[in-house]
């Protein structure tokens, strides 16, 4: 986790495009994602995002937010799932965001929407109930315990934040550390080398 390689968590992507359109089923429903270079996994769903969307179940949320969304799997997918939420998509790089608004078009999602802002400032002060985050953990223990900070700030009380960490990258450290910030955090998911984390602000 200590070693910054934030070539996906940046406001400058590379020059170069390179555009694909990739596949992925949740439950009976088809979805398709536009992809391109500089952006995190941009050749499939990644292991990490799979557990964590098997990990979330959004049913209550009102507001729900995809903090760190990419080119928009999680947010979308939460916002067919609980169709009664809202669900807000942010990301401090440009092209993630086009590709998360392109990808909300495509899949028919009204109640979603993404914005380009560094973390939680993105969002004002806007509260939610539900926050997922597959984080940049190449940019820096110190960026994703920031992140982690800010979103704590913006759960309302009762409220559920997700994170899914590789294993091998600090994940049980990282488990540990949420503790300091959340008031109870316990292991929901593991598999394929990943573990999700659920942390509630109680």
């Amino acid at each position: 986790m200590n070693r910054p390689a934030p070539h996906y968590f940046s406001p400058l992507p590379p020059a170069q495009v390179r555009p694909r359109l990739i596949r992925w089923v949740d439950g009976d429903r088809e979805f398709g994602f536009r992809t391109a270079a500089g952006v995190f996994s941009r050749g499939a769903v990644d292991r990490g995002t799979r557990l964590l969307l098997r990990a979330v179940d959004p049913t209550g949320a009102r507001d729900v937010l995809d903090l760190g969304c990419g080119y928009g799997v999680v947010g979308i997918v939460l916002a067919h799932r609980a169709p009664a939420a809202h669900v807000t998509l942010v990301d401090v790089n440009p092209r993630a965001v086009a590709l998360a608004t392109e990808n909300i078009h495509l899949n028919e999602t009204p109640n979603a929407d993404a914005v380009c802002g560094d973390g939680c400032a993105a969002v004002g002060g806007r509260m939610f109930d539900l926050v997922a985050m597959n984080p940049p953990i190449r940019a820096g223990r110190a960026t994703v315990l920031r992140l982690l900070r800010e979103a704590r700030q913006r759960l309302r009380p009762g409220g559920r934040l997700y994170l899914v960490a590789r294993t091998s990258q600090g994940a049980q450290t990282l488990g540990r550390l949420m503790r300091d910030i959340f008031s109870r955090v316990v292991e929901v998911e593991r598999g394929g080398g990943f573990r999700v984390y659920e942390a509630r602000h109680v």
